[in-house]
């Protein structure tokens, strides 16, 4: 049973998508590609594989020139010295390998200390130990335990955790630590920049960030994409000690003589892994070469691909890997995976079935993800229109829209959110329950990070995914992590699986996907040499499935020719029908 239309604010009742804001991307490149010409918008934070408007252009805050250190006089800057707490040094050598062991923590490199597992043992100053208490913070995270202790002691530190794991306070406050032990008022510019991905990211670092330089009398000033620079450049030009930002919009104000990163001694890339993924390798190098050459550096990624450890061996010095959890693409064990292979057109009525169920429990938030922005507006237009309190954020949308959106879905007052991968990283909302995939992403690493919105702070959560024909490739890596996360593995699944190894190895005709699926289906029934035949409308609705599944209609006739096709005449409703 879908929500009143009444009963629910105004500006989320039905409103015709608008089809104009898609511009070039409708009319020239629709197939284009990687390789195509079309502009994309590298400063807004979001996706850069997406086309936007042209505009942007691709080497934006590329011509910022290189720094040469050699010439410059360079500030002292004060180093961390982390003093552990008695009880953090009466750990044994065991109690530490039994912790790491229960919390699949390694580290790589030669450290002496021992992680810390209470707030109030770590080096922090008391009124920063004072907003942790506010903050209802209790015990560090495995992430926070290990990570803390290197970052504060001076060390360039990898940290490796899945989504949710807390990595934002494992470098935020050793960065405040590092402010709090410098003399301010003797130096121009920021003394830490943390370099982020996305413009949702960003705020919600800054979110983070802004409890503790409040109590510590700290300027922190958050820049992104997709707002207007004049705001934030007289932010900038008041005084930053702490810049949060998206790496165009930073590059921006560098060129434009905004922002002097002379004495910035303690940079921080969070998600290295998504910001190469976007393509934002060349703009993390020119930001690099604008930071002094002794700087600290902090690096976190959710996985460790060759690129990122390229990146690490580029830019950190002796740095100590803090590995939690496997290395290998793995998602949330908290999260339960529920997969529906169907057909493209089936997508709609499932997602309306999906919801009257999700419906009936009550303070439950969702999320949908979708591949394109054309489609999320789509059908927030369809599901309005049909009484659901759902609204959308996008590339397309202001930031300010965006802010009004994320701020209702967090507040509890809508319930349902629909995003394209914009969102995916940068929303931070504890308490949501499910998670849709209704296309699948471009990658695993992408599908591993969407359902990882769900099941945070070690809170369980649901993720259903929308799986179909067109993304057969990508079969085998979802079945490796659905294994590895001990999650029911779908029969449509792995014989679909089959089917594109078959291709891949060359054979034209593939017949075990075909038995594979009838081995499992309690309704269809055909031997050897055998023909088919409809006896009731049991067969007709697995004759249905079975198109569902696999694109045509065909039937295995049991010989080396492999495939006899038959046409049925669809059936599926549109969406906007009444069921």
């Amino acid at each position: 049973m879908a929500y009143n239309n009444n009963s629910y604010p105004s500006r989320y009742q039905s409103q015709p998508p608008m089809r104009n804001q898609y511009g070039s991307y409708n009319s020239g490149n629709r197939n284009g590609g990687y390789l195509s010409n079309q502009g994309y918008n590298y400063n807004s934070g979001s996706d850069p594989r997406r086309p936007m408007n042209t505009k942007y252009k691709p080497h934006e805050g590329l011509d910022v020139t290189n720094v040469d250190w050699t010439k410059k006089v360079l500030k002292n800057i004060v180093r961390g010295q982390h003093i552990q707490n008695a009880n953090a040094l009466t750990q044994t050598i065991d109690q530490i390998k039994l912790l790491r062991s229960t919390h699949s923590v390694s580290i790589e490199g030669s450290t002496p200390l021992k992680p810390t597992y209470s707030f109030d043992e770590a080096s922090l100053p008391v009124k920063i130990r004072e907003v942790v208490r506010k903050l209802g913070w209790t015990l560090p995270t495995p992430i926070q335990a290990e990570a803390m202790p290197l970052a504060m002691s001076g060390v360039d530190v990898v940290g490796i955790a899945q989504t949710g794991s807390g990595k934002t306070a494992a470098f935020v406050l050793p960065a405040i630590n590092h402010i709090a032990n410098q003399n301010v008022s003797h130096i121009v510019g920021p003394l830490v920049v943390a370099v982020v991905p996305t413009r949702e990211l960003a705020i919600q670092v800054h979110e983070v960030a802004k409890h503790f330089c409040r109590e510590l009398n700290i300027t922190c000033v958050c820049v992104y994409g997709g707002a207007k620079k004049d705001a934030q450049r007289s932010e900038l030009l008041n005084g930053a000690n702490m810049i949060i930002a998206t790496p165009g919009r930073l590059l921006d104000f560098i060129s434009m003589g905004v922002v002097i990163m002379d004495n910035v001694s303690f940079c921080i890339l969070d998600e290295a892994d998504r910001m190469l993924d976007m393509g934002f390798e060349p703009q993390i190098k020119k930001i690099m070469r604008q930071i002094r050459p002794d700087r600290q550096m902090l690096m976190f990624s959710a996985t460790w691909p060759k690129e990122v450890k390229i990146l690490a061996e580029t830019f950190l010095k002796n740095y100590i890997k803090v590995n939690v959890g496997s290395q290998e693409l793995a998602a949330n064990h908290n999260i339960k995976q529920i997969i529906k292979v169907i057909d493209e057109s089936q997508k709609e009525k499932t997602l309306y079935e999906l919801l009257c169920k999700i419906v009936n429990e009550p303070n439950k938030k969702t999320i949908i993800f979708f591949e394109t922005k054309r489609k999320t507006d789509t059908i927030t237009f369809l599901l309005r229109k049909q009484g659901w309190p759902v609204a959308a954020i996008h590339g397309n949308k202001d930031q300010r829209e965006r802010e009004r959106v994320l701020g209702e879905f967090k507040s509890g007052r809508l319930p349902i959110l629909l995003a394209t991968d914009v969102a995916a990283r940068g929303l931070d909302v504890s308490d949501i329950s499910f998670v849709i995939n209704y296309d699948y992403p471009n990658s695993s690493e992408d599908y591993v990070h969407r359902i990882g919105r769900t099941g945070r702070a070690g809170n369980s959560g649901t993720a259903y995914t929308f799986f179909t024909f067109k993304h057969d490739y990508r079969s085998g890596e979802l079945i490796n992590v659905l294994r590895e996360a001990k999650q029911e593995v779908p029969q449509d699944l792995v014989a679909l699986n089959y089917h594109f190894a078959s291709k891949k190895n060359g054979s034209k005709f593939n017949t075990l996907p075909i038995k594979m699926l009838l081995r499992h289906s309690n309704k269809l029934k055909i031997r050897k040499g055998q023909k088919r035949t409809r006896t009731n409308d049991n067969d007709f609705d697995a004759d249905k499935r079975y198109k569902s599944s696999y694109g045509t209609n065909s039937r295995f006739n049991g010989n080396s020719h492999g495939y006899q096709n038959e046409s049925y005449q669809r059936t599926d409703k549109p969406f906007n029908t009444r069921y």
